[in-house]
């Protein structure tokens, strides 16, 4: 996907489709924390969801796989809707690892879930991604696109100059495995978003703790997804309280 291939596909569509203009902001938005529950105990995944939430969560991060668009498996729409009778009130982040994200948007929607981010790399075109984004706003969630390392910024441009887009996830890893060594070279394209985009939420995703977030947070990152430095801390509620802090200071 190239910006300028998506910028001339998408004024074709512009006398057809007019999303609002967005409105800059002077003030970054705030810090987000988002426990992935990839790296929970699946055995006691609702306790695992307390007891993040109890101490400070903001969202919970679903990491939704298909076993095709990445080679594992994890959990689909049945455990996330019976999570979410538990936490009705919880914001689930739904982050679809899956090649036809189009035939998730209705049982995500009736799962609860309130962000649903697909990948880029699943759209063949402009359409297709335009297509998808309208989709997910027709059911009232929120649309977050990801980002595979290998993709440039660029390829989401098109889409979030016009307001299809309420999040851009920067994958610090590669999708599809928990546990990952957090890669530094992403942070320019997570500093060349907020630059292009200083009101947009930006959420990384990959080796988030508390010896990394510092670069993340001073790219411009405001959503942190954290699986491994969360869950497996001594410490929950510091753990998060670490990450928040950092991107609060930066």
């Amino acid at each position: 996907h190239t910006y300028k291939r998506y910028s001339r596909a998408l004024k074709a569509r512009q006398n057809k489709t007019k999303p609002k203009t967005r409105i800059p902001m002077t003030t970054k938005p705030k810090a987000i924390i988002s426990p992935s529950l990839l790296a929970c105990d699946f055995a006691n995944m609702q306790s695992e969801s307390k007891k993040v939430l109890s101490v400070g969560a903001d969202w919970l991060h679903l990491d939704v796989m298909d076993g095709h668009f990445v080679p594992n498996l994890s959990f689909g729409a049945p455990v996330i809707q019976s999570l979410n009778k538990h936490f009705p009130e919880a914001y689930f982040d739904v982050h679809l690892m899956v090649t036809n994200p189009k035939d998730y948007i209705e049982p995500m929607k009736k799962a609860g879930c309130n962000m649903f981010t697909f990948h880029i790399e699943t759209c063949a075109n402009i359409d297709e991604a335009i297509g998808l984004c309208e989709a997910i706003k027709k059911l009232d969630m929120k649309v977050g696109v990801a980002l595979k390392p290998k993709t440039s910024a660029e390829a989401v441009f098109a889409l979030a100059d016009e307001n299809f887009v309420d999040m851009l996830l920067v994958m610090t890893v590669e999708p599809g495995f928990g546990g990952q060594k957090f890669n530094p070279e992403m942070m320019p394209k997570v500093k060349q978003l907020r630059e292009k985009y200083p009101a947009m939420d930006i959420q990384v995703d990959g080796g988030l703790s508390g010896s990394t977030i510092g670069m993340a947070a001073e790219a411009g990152a405001n959503v942190i997804v954290a699986g491994s430095s969360v869950f497996g801390a001594d410490d929950v509620k510091g753990a998060i309280d670490v990450l928040r802090q950092a991107v609060d200071a930066a």
